[in-house]
C-alpha cells in the first residue's frame, strides 16, 4: 500500500507517548493519536517509540521529537516522497502510473529496471517491439525480453522521466518497480514502512 506524504507547512507537537503509540497535535489543531506505521490526511507517519521520543516522518524526511517539542516543516525545502507499507507477505505494493496509464507495482531491489509482461504493455500501449530485442532466464527458461524507455513513471508525488524498463514476452508476472526508477531516489527502511524521496 502506498502512501503519499504531504507536502504543505506541518507543525506538529508532541503531547504523549506510550509504548506503541503517540499523541500529536499537528497544525494547532485537536490532539490525536498515532498507532506506529499510521498516516495522518496531512502526511505525518508514526514510525516507531521510544521511552522519552517518537520518530515521524514529515515531508518525507525523518524527525525526532522528545515529548513537548515542536516541529514545523515548510513545502519549500520538502522533496516529493512516498512512503510504502510491507502487506502480509512483506511485499511493498503501491499504485501507480506508467505513461498516464494506471499500474500496481511491486517494489523489487533485485531487478535492475522496471519490468513487465508483454500484456501490461500492450494495455499501456507501449510499443515495445521497436525496441532493443535480448532474452531473460526465467523459471520456465529463457524468454524474449524486449528493452524500452518508458517515458514518464510516476509513484505517488514522485514522477521521472525516461525510465529504463524490460517487456517479457508471453510472461504472466507483476510490474515490478526495479532500480532503474529506485536507483533516482533516496531509500530508506523503517520496519515495515519504505520511504522513498525523490533524488534528481
Amino acid at each position: 500500500m502506498g502512501l503519499a506524504t504531504g507536502s504543505s507547512a506541518t507543525e506538529v507537537t508532541v503531547v504523549g507517548l506510550s509504548p506503541s503509540k503517540a499523541v500529536v497535535q499537528i497544525d494547532g489543531g485537536a490532539p490525536r493519536t498515532l498507532s506506529i506505521g499510521q498516516k495522518t490526511a496531512e502526511g505525518v507517519v508514526l514510525i516507531s517509540v521510544d521511552r522519552g521520543d517518537a520518530v515521524f516522518d514529515i515531508a518525507g524526511k525523518r524527525r525526532t521529537l522528545k515529548l513537548g517539542q515542536q516541529h514545523a516543516a515548510s513545502n519549500r525545502s520538502s522533496a516529493a516522497s512516498v512512503t510504502l507499507s510491507a502487506d502480509t507477505r512483506g511485499h511493498f505494493v503501491v499504485d501507480g502510473q506508467i505513461n498516464g496509464g494506471a499500474v500496481r507495482f511491486i517494489v523489487d531491489t533485485g531487478a535492475t529496471v522496471v519490468a513487465m509482461s508483454s500484456a501490461d504493455a500492450q494495455r499501456l500501449r507501449i510499443n515495445y517491439r521497436s525496441g532493443n530485442l535480448g532474452y531473460m532466464n526465467t523459471a520456465n527458461g529463457m524468454a524474449p525480453a524486449w528493452r524500452v524507455k518508458l517515458d514518464t513513471v510516476r509513484v505517488g508525488e514522485i514522477t521521472l522521466n525516461s525510465v529504463d524498463a524490460v517487456v517479457m514476452e508471453n510472461q504472466s508476472m507483476p510490474v515490478l518497480l526495479g532500480m532503474s526508477f529506485l536507483n533516482r531516489t533516496d531509500m530508506r527502511r523503517e520496519g515495515q514502512l519504505m520511504i522513498l524521496t525523490k533524488r534528481y
